[in-house]
């Protein structure tokens, strides 16, 4: 096995804390690399993941098709392909799909994702 290559087909789906369905497309756990880690989120048409945030990691969010609005602190506003979003640590955040097919997402962490990280701050979808 490759650990320098994440063959995208090899990778799981798994729903996230939040309901978005993540690949882990590149995490220490399983590759070997160190300081980040690359995620790709779906969240399909109409759907909302739940307001989160974490404590220790930022992420950049970069938006590779759909449509939809992001929740990022006090401000939503509209995302779209080829848009990315910086995400603090500490800042509450969301996703809502506005588009008919499905929003995706590279999420870059670093540091690298950890579930621990993770606080749900609605149990409801926003």
């Amino acid at each position: 096995m490759n650990k320098n290559l994440s063959a995208y087909d090899d990778v799981p789906v798994i729903t996230a804390k939040d309901g978005s369905e993540i690949r882990e497309l590149m995490h220490p756990l399983q590759h070997g690399n160190k300081a980040q880690s690359l995620a790709e989120a779906t969240v399909y048409s109409g759907q909302r993941t739940l307001l989160h945030c974490h404590r220790v990691t930022e992420e950049l969010y970069h938006v590779t098709a759909g449509q939809g609005t992001m929740i990022l602190g006090d401000q939503r506003f509209p995302i779209a392909v080829g848009d990315t979003i910086l995400i603090p640590p500490g800042t509450p955040h969301a996703l809502h799909n506005t588009w008919p097919v499905p929003l995706r997402i590279l999420c870059c962490c670093s540091p690298a994702y950890a579930p621990d990280d993770t606080e749900i701050l609605d149990n409801e979808p926003r």
